[in-house]
């Protein structure tokens, strides 16, 4: 199966980040695993979170930003990739002037009754 990034349009998830489900189970067939591209604005931070089950990987293609994953902080730009293992607090901070682009790998897929907010939104 193949999807178009022009043909998918964006919502905002739990932890404030602009989200495009490129491939996901309840939309195109996918059964274990989900990929979706990740916005996050200049000048902008995401919630804390954590998810108990799912495992992510983020993988950066555009922007960079300071990567929060449990007690580590960490820059982050286009080619790098992090291993966010299931109930690991995580965020990300977009420190450049332009977007924040990741693709995100969520096994299982993302559900947003896995995503545990760990800050209150201001």
């Amino acid at each position: 199966m193949k999807t178009s990034r022009a043909e998918i349009g964006p919502y905002v998830t739990k932890d404030g980040s602009e989200i495009r489900e490129l491939l996901h189970p309840a939309h195109h067939g996918a059964r274990n695993q989900s990929l979706a591209e990740a916005l996050v604005p200049a000048g902008c931070t995401t919630l804390l979170h954590l998810h108990d089950i799912t495992e992510e990987i983020y993988h950066v293609t555009g922007g960079t930003g300071i990567m929060t994953l449990g007690a580590e902080k960490f820059p982050i730009g286009p080619g790098d990739s992090v291993l966010i293992p299931p109930g690991t607090p995580h965020c990300v901070a977009n420190t450049g002037d332009a977007a924040l682009l990741i693709l995100c790998c969520c096994a299982p897929a993302y559900s947003h009754d896995d995503t545990v907010l760990l800050d209150s939104p201001t």
